[in-house]
C-alpha cells in the first residue's frame, strides 16, 4: 500500500508531457499513443531508416556523405591535394612473381588450356607491370616528405583508398610518416581499405559523385598510373571540367608514357578536330615517380603559383 502511494505520489509531479493521458479522462487514450508513438513518422530523424533511404531524402544523403568527410579534412588541416590514381590489379612484384609461377604451375598440368594460356601472358605482363608499384610508393615518399613534418597538411597525398598503384602510394606517404587520405566507395562486393591511409582520414562514401567532388575539390595536381576504366574514368572527368572550364587547369601527370601512349592516342583525337590542342596542355608523360614531382613543382614554378 505504501509502495503503490510513492508511486501515485512521482506521478503527480511529473510534468503532463510526461505520462500519456489517463485511461481515466479517456480510456482508449493510452492505446492511441501507444500506435502514435510506434508509427515511422513519430521517430527522430536517425531512427527512423526508411526515411532516411528515401528517394526525397537523397538531397540530405547527398550532403551528409560530403560533408562528413570535408569535416574532418578541415579538423586536419589539408589545405591542397595531390591525387594519385592507378589499377587496383598492379601489385608488388614479388606477389606478382608468385601469381605468375602458379599460373605456370597450372599450365604443365593444362598445356592446351586457352584460358590459361591467356592467363599466362597477363600474369607476364602484370610482372613488368609491378615496376608502377613501386615508383608509386617512391611518388606517395616525395609528396610526403614535401612537408615539414606529419603534421604540416598544406599538400596531403589522396588515393581511392584500396590495393595497387593506390596501396603503394598511400604505402609511401606511410613509409616517412606522413598522413595521406584515402577515399574508398561502398560497392557491391566488399572492399577493404589498404593498410598505409591515416585512419582518421580514410572514408568510405555511398556516391560516387560525392567522393569524386572530394578527388577534385583540394587537388592541384592528378598523378595517374596504368590502369583500367575507373582509372579512365577520372582521368576524363578531370580533362572535361578542365575542358569546360569548371575546374581550374592543373597538371595532369602520365606515368609510363608507352602504355599511355598506347592506351588512349590524344594526338589522334586532336587530328581529328574532336578536341582542340590545347586541351592537351595539361598532360604530361612521364616514366618515373621523381620525374613527376618535379614536373609538378616546374608547372607551378612556371605560372609563379604556390603549391604549398
Amino acid at each position: 500500500m505504501k509502495k503503490e502511494s510513492k508511486e501515485n505520489n512521482n506521478n503527480n509531479n511529473l510534468f503532463p508531457w510526461q505520462r500519456p493521458k489517463s485511461k481515466k479522462e479517456d480510456p482508449n487514450a493510452p492505446k492511441q499513443v501507444k500506435k502514435i508513438m510506434e508509427s515511422p513518422s513519430y521517430q527522430v530523424l536517425e531512427d527512423n531508416i526508411s526515411f532516411l533511404d528515401s528517394d526525397e531524402a537523397r538531397g540530405i544523403r547527398l550532403q551528409l556523405d560530403y560533408l562528413r568527410a570535408e569535416v574532418k579534412m578541415q579538423e586536419h588541416g589539408i589545405d591542397n591535394t595531390i591525387v594519385v590514381f592507378g589499377s587496383t590489379r598492379i601489385i608488388e612484384t614479388d606477389s606478382a612473381i608468385e601469381k605468375l609461377k602458379k599460373v605456370e604451375r597450372e599450365l604443365e598440368e593444362s598445356p592446351h588450356s586457352e584460358k590459361l594460356l591467356t592467363a599466362l601472358g597477363v600474369a607476364e605482363r602484370m610482372v613488368k607491370k609491378s615496376i608502377y608499384y613501386d615508383e608509386a610508393r617512391q611518388f606517395g615518399k616525395l609528396v610526403g616528405e614535401s612537408g615539414k613534418g606529419p603534421e604540416d597538411c598544406r599538400v596531403t597525398l589522396m588515393t581511392g583508398g584500396g590495393p595497387g598503384i593506390m596501396e603503394a602510394a598511400n604505402r609511401g606517404a606511410f613509409d616517412v610518416g606522413a598522413k595521406s587520405i584515402g577515399l574508398n566507395i561502398e560497392l557491391p562486393h566488399e572492399q577493404f581499405p589498404n593498410p598505409y591511409i591515416t585512419p582518421d582520414l580514410c572514408f568510405q562514401f555511398y556516391y560516387f559523385s560525392i567522393r569524386k567532388l572530394h578527388f577534385l575539390h583540394r587537388a592541384k595536381a592528378l598523378v595517374i598510373f596504368p590502369g583500367g576504366l575507373g582509372t579512365f574514368d577520372e582521368l576524363f572527368e578531370i580533362l572535361t571540367l578542365i575542358q569546360t572550364q569548371k575546374n581550374d587547369p592543373i597538371p595532369v601527370v602520365l606515368v609510363g608514357e608507352q602504355y599511355w601512349k598506347r592506351a588512349v592516342n590524344f594526338e589522334f583525337l586532336s587530328e581529328e578536330g574532336v578536341i582542340g590542342t590545347s586541351d592537351l596542355d595539361v598532360l604530361i608523360h612521364v616514366d618515373s615517380a621523381k620525374d613527376a614531382w618535379e614536373k609538378i613543382i616546374q608547372w607551378y614554378q612556371k605560372r609563379k603559383i604556390p603549391l604549398f
